[in-house]
């Protein structure tokens, strides 16, 4: 077995492999409308914008297409869906290569009838497709139906060769299970993107809120210094009900929360969203700051991978 700081080594210094020594990410909180149309050219002016501000990657919320539409079942949303490539990719593709800049754009991927996704397309700053993420993780939870609508992803974790080097990208309920982001991480992507809708149940807001809010920041955190690698977390805001048509009853919805941010190998956060508004939030990653963190916290050296085959396991019971 390959040790795992031996093929991180090998990722990052290769030889004839180029890889920049710093460059700066954008991360797109936005709120979404009830129409495909306009998010999509909100989406767009928001990757000029950052481009203008001197991004070399951009990231865009989870499914920012649609309003947040797995609230609740219905058949007729499957229509929302599209094929990759599709006539959303090559928009995306034209973007990424008019602006520059590698982009990491969530879509709800139609594969076959009957077959769809939650992944994420990868496009260098020269408009190629460089791979796409199928998410692993599906939830089943209140106004969270998402096993209704997608089959869970059968790519494994990926990390993607670009312009600004090798970067790594989950999906929002990915975000809690460090199994993926380790995975992602050993195949040497220097930051890991999480594209998110996640909100509050505004009902239980008020006791809960600041919990759940402080629970999801801190894992993600903790992938970035488990890893020695940056993370970057974007998510949407407003208040949605997930009916396109407009019609859900008042009161019913979710509050999504922003706080997008980016923080470093050691998890100090380096920009940060609030929770009611749009903003582009920049950052800087940089290979020598994440080299110098791994040297004085060798956590990928110390790995016992000889003793962990037991992960595979659902509990450690005996049954």
């Amino acid at each position: 077995m390959v040790d795992g700081f031996d093929m991180l080594e090998r990722s990052f210094f290769e030889p004839g492999v180029s890889v920049k020594d710093k460059f700066t990410v954008a991360l797109v909180q936005m709120s979404c409308g009830p129409e495909p149309a306009g998010n999509m050219a909100k989406a767009l002016e928001r990757v000029a914008d950052a481009a203008l501000k001197g991004a070399h990657v951009v990231c865009l919320p989870e499914l920012f297409r649609t309003q947040y539409f797995c609230q609740r079942e219905d058949a007729a949303l499957f229509d929302l869906a599209e094929p990759i490539p599709g006539p959303g990719t090559e928009r995306l593709s034209a973007a990424a290569r008019k602006h520059n800049v590698v982009l990491i754009a969530s879509l709800f991927e139609k594969r076959a009838p009957g077959l769809y996704h939650n992944t994420a397309a990868i496009f260098d700053s020269d408009g190629a497709l460089r791979g796409i993420y199928r998410k692993m993780h599906i939830p089943d939870d209140p106004l969270y139906y998402e096993k209704f609508y997608f089959t869970p992803g059968d790519l494994g974790f990926r990390a993607f060769d670009t312009d600004a080097g090798k970067i790594g990208t989950l999906v929002c309920w990915d975000q809690w299970y460090p199994e993926g982001a380790r995975l992602t991480a050993l195949q040497g992507a220097s930051i890991l993107f999480y594209p998110t809708a996640i909100g509050w149940h505004p009902a239980e807001k008020a006791e809960f809120g600041a919990s759940q809010h402080d629970a999801w920041r801190t894992i993600q955190r903790s992938h970035a210094i488990a890893n020695g690698v940056y993370v970057g977390v974007v998510n949407r805001v407003g208040f949605e009900t997930g009916d396109i048509r407009g019609n859900s009853a008042p009161g019913k919805g979710l509050e999504f929360w922003g706080g997008s941010f980016l923080c470093d190998p050691f998890g100090r956060v380096l920009a940060e969203g609030a929770h009611d508004r749009e903003e582009i939030l920049m950052g800087e990653v940089d290979l020598r700051h994440l080299e110098d963190t791994r040297r004085n916290w060798p956590f990928l050296r110390d790995r016992r991978i000889d003793s962990y085959a037991p992960i595979t396991s659902r509990m450690i019971d005996g049954k």
